[in-house]
């Protein structure tokens, strides 16, 4: 279909009425010629394979990128002898792409600004919530979705309201105005949210509730038709449209530590995503799908709280999949992430400090990835357990029971117990030593506590595949969102 504006069309046709009929000849075959190319345009853009998809998908892992998914990859052959859908499949099969991450204000980059511009095409400073340094809101993805006639899922580890699922959906001068968020999202009215996140919806006062006004926004999400559940069960059972699920006061669990009866999965929460979006939706949907944890192992430098992260995204990854064959000509999937968190390195390294070790290496491989797979927690979990003044024995029992076969060097124990960080790139000292243990007598090692500059990868499958190839900014990620969503509302 012709996509010349309706305004334009009226105005030649205005202007061949007016002019002498002999100069209509020759701007008849200008219009002819200018249509001509238009549709020109559409056929060869149809015959390359970009089509606009009445349903988009976005998978997101956040902190996760290139040696994240090989960790996952390698580790879900050897532990388990399976694929890993994340890599078998959307990249191998689909088209592969790379996203510089930097700010609008500096080189590296906090979740906030990288899916600002991933949602609006715009940069934006860090802990801004698509919004410009002068409180300019930028137009969200949701946003675009919602004006296009399509239904809206979001569906989060982390808190609701968190950075990544905020930027794409709202807007604030900074992601901690988590309030706010909240309000956006009511008057958004996403179809479906799921995650953590339950204190900001409830007054204070009120079990785990943190508002400063007194709204029971849960209460006023059930009010406006919505099905409100809490827990796996409540989840598996939903049949409505319109879902929300709040799982956690704040942020779910990573997976290593998760009650499954309490706490559903990312594969379960994107399946109900999936069925609730799918009731009634001629024009389709957009879902944002995020599981947090690999960043929030990152964070912590935990090595088997990211693996057992990773396996659960590749599991939801499986879920989307599947929807997204059954749809195949509708539906586009897009995995993706907003940043490296961690500066995941692993590596060969020295069997022992002692002078003569050095010319005893080893290499990582499957042994040490079966130490690490048994251990029983999330160093974020001990680190909380132990608290700020960890007592020896404490610490030793702690060891002994979730950390089988690792031996605590004496200078890492003397770090937990005075509380002194490592380097001044490892922020928390009881963390940083637990992931040094693990990385000794592994191989898993990182560089730092925090987000690093390196480019994060892009996988698609389905129409409008082909504008994620390449090596792009993440502006350009926001900008083809907005490009199928917004085409997709003018070819209808």
């Amino acid at each position: 279909m012709c996509d010349l504006p309706r305004s334009f069309l009226m105005f030649l046709a205005v202007m061949l009425l007016g002019l002498r009929r002999s100069n209509r000849l020759i701007v008849s075959l200008l219009v002819v010629s200018i249509v001509s190319a238009s549709i020109s345009v559409d056929a060869a853009e149809r015959r390359g394979g970009l089509r606009h998809p009445k349903n988009i998908i976005i998978m997101f892992a956040d902190g996760a990128t290139a040696t994240q998914w090989e960790l996952g990859k390698y580790s879900a052959r050897q532990l388990f002898n399976e694929s890993f859908t994340v890599t078998d499949v959307v990249f191998r099969k689909g088209e592969l792409g790379m996203l510089s991450t930097h700010p609008l204000d500096a080189y590296i980059t906090d979740s906030a600004a990288a899916a600002s511009a991933m949602s609006t095409g715009y940069k934006v400073n860090n802990f801004a919530v698509s919004m410009s340094p002068d409180g300019k809101p930028y137009k969200t993805v949701m946003e675009a979705a919602k004006a296009a006639g399509k239904r809206l899922g979001l569906v989060t580890t982390a808190m609701v309201y968190d950075a990544s699922p905020a930027a794409f959906s709202v807007h604030a001068r900074s992601r901690s105005e988590f309030q706010s968020i909240v309000d956006q999202y009511l008057a958004l009215a996403p179809d479906v949210l799921l995650g953590g996140g339950a204190d900001y919806f409830l007054p204070s006062g009120s079990a785990g509730g943190k508002r400063s006004d007194s709204r029971d926004v849960m209460a006023a999400f059930a009010g406006r038709g919505y099905q409100v559940v809490r827990d796996t069960a409540q989840l598996n059972a939903a049949q409505g449209s319109k879902l929300l699920g709040l799982f956690a006061d704040q942020d779910m669990d990573l997976e290593i530590d998760s009650d499954p009866h309490k706490q559903p999965t990312t594969a379960q929460m994107t399946a109900a995503a999936l069925k609730a979006l799918s009731r009634g939706s001629p024009r389709g949907f957009v879902l944002f799908v995020e599981n947090e944890n690999p960043d929030t192992a990152g964070h912590a430098m935990d090595a088997a709280g990211l693996i057992k992260a990773l396996w659960a995204f590749d599991k939801a990854v499986q879920v989307a999949l599947e929807f997204q064959r059954k749809t195949r000509g509708e539906t586009l999937l897009i995995v993706c992430s907003d940043h490296e968190t961690g500066g995941l390195s692993p590596t060969y390294a020295r069997s022992g400090a002692s002078p003569g070790s050095g010319a005893r290496v080893f290499s990582m491989g499957a042994s040490h990835l079966k130490l690490i797979a048994g251990i029983g927690i999330s160093i974020k979990q001990a680190a909380d357990k132990l608290g700020r003044k960890p007592a020896p024995e404490v610490l030793d029992e702690m060891l002994a029971r979730h950390f089988p076969g690792f031996t605590l060097d004496a200078d890492l124990r003397e770090t937990i117990l005075n509380q002194q960080p490592l380097e001044r790139n490892f922020l928390y000292a009881t963390s940083g030593a637990l992931s040094r243990m693990v990385a000794r007598q592994t191989g898993l090692y990182w560089g730092t506590s925090g987000h690093t500059s390196e480019p994060v990868v892009v996988g698609a499958l389905g129409p409008g595949a082909r504008l994620f190839r390449g090596y792009q900014d993440n502006t350009d990620f926001g900008k083809n969102l907005h490009r199928l969503i917004d085409r997709s509302r003018t070819a209808r």
